[in-house]
């Protein structure tokens, strides 16, 4: 039996290259369940934020999941780089927000300029035109990416815990929550195990972290309530209407819709660029020109994604700056 396994994991070693960059199959593994458990939070945030805009959060959870499903296996198997694809929450909330609250444009509508969107910034990568921009942006701008995107991460999630809450008064939009709640307690305990370990540089420090914090929240926060260890939701609303396919591409090239259309291009090449070129910096993924290994193929990845995006009815996607947790872990593919 052992021998038997021994080709399979030498094809998979050189298919993934796992031992020429200098990784294990157990490391990678353990940093994939790290970026996994990192970005997760995915499938909760994104139906939210669309929820509020009219769309059907079960079946927007449906289409979140195979976004990033159907992108990040692309990225691994194509790319083979350890960067993991999902609706990028930046471009979620100015498709709910900006595009269907503020210019109260149809949910048809909005998926019908997400994927405009997608086909846009896949003409951009495949004409070389985004490589070019990966190639001539500066470290520092790319290094400065994922600092904002982090810091855009780290208020959401500081917000959805109480961290932070709206300023009723005057001046600063928010203010300091209640550190007493059982949520703040879990993020700051979680938050503190993390830089701890990290800068013990124990091998799935930020792993182990993530698993505790999340069993001891679902086992003892009193907002928490059991409803079941398997549900069955659906691309369907609650009136049998699917999101498959659903969209409205002639809605979308309206003159009043195309301007938000190119805005989130633009959004999303320097976005997605610029953490394309963050993570593999950290995870020394560069030739020796500097470049990124299969830098068109992950930028071709990223983009196509969006377009699968508009199809299956959830917003635009990215490469998350959470794969960064998976790279710390040591992933390499």
């Amino acid at each position: 039996m052992s021998t038997e396994s021994r080709p399979a994991s030498g094809k998979l070693d050189a298919w993934f290259s796992i031992s020429a960059r200098g990784s294990s199959m157990r490391q990678e593994i353990l940093a994939g369940l790290t970026t996994f458990l990192a970005m997760v939070y995915s499938v909760i945030v994104v139906p939210g934020m669309l929820g509020k805009a009219g769309f059907p959060p079960t079946a927007v959870f449906v289409a979140t999941c195979l976004v990033a499903s159907f992108g990040s296996i692309i990225m691994g198997l194509w790319a083979n780089l350890p960067m993991a694809i999902g609706c990028a929450i930046s471009l979620t909330a100015f498709t709910a927000f900006s595009l269907v609250l503020g210019q109260h444009i149809s949910v048809p509508v909005a998926l019908g300029a997400v994927f405009l969107m997608g086909l846009l910034f896949t003409l951009i990568s495949v004409t070389g035109i985004r490589a070019w921009i990966l190639r001539n942006l500066p470290m520092g701008v790319a290094h400065g990416t994922g600092v904002g995107i982090g810091l855009f991460l780290l208020l959401i999630a500081a917000d959805g815990v109480g961290l932070v809450v709206k300023n009723p008064a005057p001046g600063l939009p928010v203010a300091l929550g209640h550190f007493t709640t059982f949520p703040v307690m879990m993020t700051l305990l979680g938050l503190a195990a993390i830089i701890g370990l990290e800068k013990r540089r124990m091998p799935g420090g930020i792993l182990m972290t993530i698993i505790a914090i999340s069993l001891l929240g679902l086992i003892f926060d009193p907002a928490v309530s059991y409803k079941g260890l398997f549900a069955l939701p659906s691309l369907r609303d609650a009136s049998g209407e699917s999101l498959l396919f659903s969209l409205d591409i002639m809605g979308a090239m309206q003159p009043v819709v195309l301007p938000s259309v190119l805005a989130l291009v633009m959004t999303a090449v320097f976005d997605a660029t610029g953490t394309i070129r963050a993570v593999a910096g950290q995870a020394n993924l560069l030739d020796k020109q500097g470049q990124i290994i299969n830098g068109g193929r992950a930028l071709t990845s990223d983009s196509v994604s969006s377009l699968f995006a508009g199809l299956v009815g959830a917003s635009p996607a990215a490469v998350y700056i959470e794969s960064a947790a998976g790279t710390a872990a040591g992933g390499k593919t």
